[in-house]
């Protein structure tokens, strides 16, 4: 690092407006403390600039830096005054050990980091058909622009959904709905939003604004089962599906979530279950009732630890792939909507536990989602309760 960084004011808009590029694209540096510095990169097309922030790693024995982006909705001195703290956050990250700091160029490289730091099947699975061998994958971070997203946008919804892959036979695809679509851009939208700040709205430099999710898309489920069509569905399903079946029917955890669970996650002495993976990323426990600990007892003996509870024959783990089939035959003979699926269970469970009365964020915690969701989908559900609850108190 040259002297003339340790000395330079980045914070004089004229003098910054009169720098220019340095050669490999080196931003110019200004020391804000012992080990963290704020840079600026000029444009070599006039525009606005890139700021980036720089700190001492003190685990690698060296620096470490991450772009900020050009801070596109500020304006005069604000641009600084935000650069200059974030890169003093960032820093106290980095020398606190909360960041595991390395190279991001790219949008594929903004995506790997991410999955280091959270991994999780559906972001990886995401990331692998429709980031890494697209073009967006290959998009420098820096340069990254609202035009590159929506192009990907539409590519993205152009592609067929994958509805089932059977070994040696024919994958089945539909149109991809604008829900599914919603649905993959989150990890995206999370992955960049870690390494860049929003840009100015209605300018090409608002990223974000190409993977704003499409409203009204994610309907709430209106397909329910009552009492009676679950026990109907349970007794028409094969054997080798029925304990899996059965714990949709009984927990209010999503289908993938079920199958991932293994012995070593259940502790019959306290009847605790412990869910590692799930769709938010967060463990959870749940204290389960004797009778589902039972359950859970009977599905787990004779298994090792880190074996799943729910086998299909052979001592493998059930999947997308292998439930499908069993409840689709079962939802036929028990003469029940063509529609219904395992995720039907699960917003069955969750149904009776908020027309039980349990409490929206109860719900939330066990379940795995957002109080905001549970009173998307649910909310209804409670304004009937409270309805039937003013009209008991009529005199």
């Amino acid at each position: 690092m040259r002297f003339m960084d340790s000395v330079m004011d980045l914070s004089r808009i004229g003098d910054r407006g009169k720098l220019k590029p340095r050669a490999g694209d080196e931003p110019h540096w200004q020391r804000l403390r012992v080990g963290c510095y704020v840079g600026f990169r000029p444009s070599r097309k006039g525009g606005k600039g890139t700021w980036f922030a720089r700190a001492y790693d003190a685990d690698k024995f060296k620096y470490v830096r991450k772009p900020l982006g050009d801070y596109g909705a500020l304006d005069g001195n604000d641009v600084f005054t935000q650069a200059k703290k974030d890169a003093e956050g960032w820093a106290d990250q980095v020398e606190s050990g909360g960041v595991r700091a390395e190279k991001v160029e790219t949008v594929t490289d903004a995506c790997k980091a991410y999955l280091k730091d959270r991994p999780g099947s559906i972001a990886e699975g995401v990331f692998r058909r429709h980031v890494y061998d697209d073009p967006i994958g290959k998009v420098r971070i820096d340069k990254l622009r609202r035009h590159h997203l929506r192009e990907w946008r539409k590519r993205l919804e152009s592609a067929p959904a994958l509805v089932t892959r059977n070994k040696g036979g024919k994958t089945l695809t539909k149109p991809r709905s604008q829900s599914t679509a919603n649905r993959d851009m989150v990890p995206l939208r999370a992955a960049l939003g870690r390494l860049l700040t929003p840009g100015a709205p209605n300018t090409d430099a608002a990223w974000q604004e190409a993977l704003k999710p499409a409203k009204g898309a994610d309907r709430r489920r209106e397909l329910y089962l009552d009492r009676a069509e679950r026990k109907g569905l349970l007794a028409a399903v094969e054997a080798e599906a029925a304990p899996f079946v059965r714990g949709l029917c009984l927990l209010p955890l999503r289908p993938g979530t079920l199958a991932g669970l293994i012995v070593g996650d259940f502790d019959k002495r306290t009847r605790a279950l412990t869910i590692g993976k799930d769709k938010n990323g967060k463990p959870r426990q749940i204290t389960l009732p004797s009778n589902i600990a039972d359950f859970l007892t009977k599905q787990s003996k004779d298994k090792l630890p880190n074996a799943p509870i729910f086998t299909r024959r052979g001592g493998g783990a059930w999947n997308k792939d292998t439930w499908k089939g069993p409840i689709k035959d079962a939802v036929g003979k028990a003469d029940l909507p063509a529609a219904v699926s395992a995720y039907t269970l699960r917003h069955c469970v969750l149904t009776d536990l908020v027309t039980a009365g349990l409490p929206v964020l109860t719900v939330a915690q066990i379940s795995g989602t957002s109080v905001a969701m549970i009173e998307k989908h649910y909310g209804h559900l409670v304004g009937d309760a409270a309805a039937e609850a003013l009209a008991g108190l009529v005199l």
